[in-house]
């Protein structure tokens, strides 16, 4: 189905028939029939959505008719970079089964390799059901109503924290395993990432998946997708430190270590504070993270001037981003708490 030339066609006009003596008719757009490619007789699906509308859904069972299965052709000398990308698109536009296949010839080795290793580490809920030199078959289950987007949500947060408290361990103890360990886990990250985006724009077009997903309303989508590029964001930025660690040659200062440390609770706190605030819809406590986030800046000066007075401080351009990633810590904080004030703005209202 082409969603876009369906979109351009624009709503339509039609009267109610009365066929009967207790039977409403309703005659589909001619446009539409055809692009689904429906024949006399075929069966829709009709479904009253929560905004008292009605979804009709061509065949009896498909949640996204034409978004069953898709072809991806491989160049002879496509990047791995172009085919992990487009693999990935797929999967976010929701299609169930993804066929790839080279346009000549066979998969080179590399190739069938990069789908693989897209698959196991990237896209949660699939599994290559088909692997040969001809091609590889992707298979994508399309709903995990036990793993919500609220509950992926969660373990991102759970992992995000974890993430950046085992960044500051590596700090402290100058340990390059736990650095390793946490720059390793930012895939997991990704992964429920890509899983919860699936999930929000199948949400957007569709009531069943909007409910199997665990969400209210499709504006709540929105919301949720800002949120996940948040979360996102906060691994990235403890996994950059876990980097930046590996860098330094000497060990630190302990009372820069330990301003350092106290700053990283402080990121990790309010962080953590966002999401119980989101998950328990509390405009409030939302409000309370937004001001409270402010606070960062004045941290971030006070351990910077630290840094500079001490005549100890090695590798200080690498001090110096370790500051700075955990401060966008406490900034994507602040940004989730602004999103669930907009989410739950009502709550401010006087009624009255």
């Amino acid at each position: 189905m082409d969603l876009l030339m369906i979109a351009q066609d624009g709503p339509e006009s039609r009267k109610i028939q009365f066929s009967g003596k207790s039977s409403y008719m309703l005659s589909l757009p001619k446009t539409w029939v055809k692009q689904m490619k429906l024949q006399r007789g075929d069966q829709v699906t009709v479904s009253r959505q929560t905004d008292a509308s009605l979804l009709v859904v061509a065949g009896n069972n498909s949640i996204f008719p034409g978004r069953g299965e898709a072809v991806i052709e491989v160049m002879p000398n496509e990047s791995e970079g172009s085919l992990l990308r487009k693999v990935i698109s797929l999967y976010l536009l929701g299609y169930g089964v993804i066929h790839v296949r080279a346009s000549k010839g066979r998969l080179m080795s590399t190739q069938r390799q990069t789908v693989k290793e897209t698959v196991r580490r990237h896209l949660i809920g699939t599994e290559v059901i088909a692997d040969s030199t001809d091609g590889i078959t992707i298979q994508i289950l399309l709903s995990f109503p036990e793993l919500s987007v609220e509950n992926a949500l969660k373990r991102m947060f759970l992992i995000a924290v974890s993430m950046h408290k085992d960044a500051i361990q590596a700090l402290n103890e100058m340990d390059a395993d736990v650095a390793n360990g946490v720059i390793k886990t930012d895939d997991e990250v990704d992964r429920f990432s890509l899983y919860v985006i699936r999930q929000l724009k199948m949400a957007v077009q569709n009531t069943r998946v909007l409910k199997e997903s665990g969400l209210t309303t499709p504006i709540d989508c929105l919301g949720y997708r800002l949120i996940v590029k948040s979360v996102e964001r906060v691994a990235d930025h403890a996994s950059l430190i876990a980097k930046e660690i590996l860098l330094i040659k000497s060990s630190l200062d302990k009372a820069i270590v330990d301003r350092i440390v106290e700053l990283s609770n402080f990121a990790q706190g309010i962080f953590e504070e966002s999401g119980f605030a989101l998950f328990r819809r509390d405009y409030a406590a939302a409000d309370r993270i937004v001001e409270k986030a402010k606070l960062a800046t004045t941290m971030q000066s006070d351990i910077l001037s630290t840094i500079e007075k001490s005549k100890r401080v090695h590798s200080y351009h690498t001090v110096r981003l370790i500051v700075d990633d955990t401060i966008r810590t406490v900034d994507y904080a602040g940004d989730i708490a602004e999103v669930v004030l907009n989410m739950t703005a009502e709550q401010a209202v006087v009624n009255g």
